[in-house]
């Protein structure tokens, strides 16, 4: 199993900058892919951004140029550093591991965006 504890996440007027953590129980090499996904009221959880196995990365085109999504794997620990935040950018942000088949979630961490 995979365990995720998120980090971060908080309120910030627009145009500000957070940085998410999100730090994994086992080593993040072993993981085929982790990204962030995030879930505003009354809407379906999207993807964010995702880091595969390999480096590979990809990002919703809505933060594309604005979020950036990092590994440290002596730290086991996947990054997600948003700037130029926005109030649609306002959500519960979801830390994602994929690993043996089986996908595993976060506890979730709120950020909000202020007008």
């Amino acid at each position: 199993q995979v365990q995720l504890v998120e980090s971060g996440g908080g309120l910030v007027q627009a145009g500000g900058s957070l940085r998410l953590s999100c730090a994994a129980s086992r080593s993040i090499f072993t993981i085929t892919a982790m990204g962030w996904y995030r879930q505003a009221p009354g809407k379906q959880r999207e993807l964010v951004a995702v880091i595969s196995s390999g480096s590979i990365i990809n990002y919703a085109d809505s933060v594309k140029g604005r979020f950036t999504i990092s590994a440290d794997g002596a730290k086991n620990t996947v990054y997600l550093q948003m700037n130029s935040l926005k109030p649609e950018d306002t959500a519960v942000y979801y830390c994602n591991a994929h690993w043996m088949g089986t996908g595993y979630w976060g506890q979730g961490t709120q950020v909000t965006v202020s007008s």
